[in-house]
């Protein structure tokens, strides 16, 4: 059983700032962090992945979908559930979050590439949670 629940303001608030989001995916503590684009829809937190190699963040959310994230130079990460996003309304609303926040000339060949169907429908949700202690979690 996994609780469900919003950042806190400030959490947000960095999170929207910063242009690298610290994401560390699954319980193994032995994968590392690595920075990430993020953008904040409607006061929630969203990622896409660029590439979908087999060790992706992404595909490791698909089998454990508990991880961490790290941002605004914190040095403890905020425990998080990857949720998949369902629908295309809110994908678009994604899409249009993506271009707003990274608009840099160097940026905008990604924003395209996260746009298209194979990034879209990587279009994940990333929840406050932790994980019930009797599924083995802490």
């Amino acid at each position: 059983m996994k609780t469900k629940k919003r950042f806190p303001e400030a959490v947000l608030a960095a999170i929207h700032k910063e242009r690298i989001l610290g994401i560390r995916a699954g319980t193994d503590s032995t994968h590392r962090v690595i920075g990430i684009w993020a953008v904040v829809v409607e006061g929630r937190v969203f990622v896409r992945s660029w590439s979908l190699k087999p060790r992706s963040w992404w595909r490791t959310f698909l089998e454990d979908p508990y991880g961490e994230i790290f941002v605004g130079g914190r040095k403890r990460g905020i425990k998080v559930c990857a949720v998949r996003v369902r629908s295309e309304k809110m994908k678009e609303k994604v899409s249009a979050a993506y271009r707003e926040k990274y608009n840099k000339p160097g940026d905008i060949q990604y924003v395209k590439d996260m746009s298209r169907k194979r990034s879209w429908d990587t279009t994940t949700e990333l929840v406050g949670c932790r994980r019930n202690t009797q599924e083995g979690g802490t």
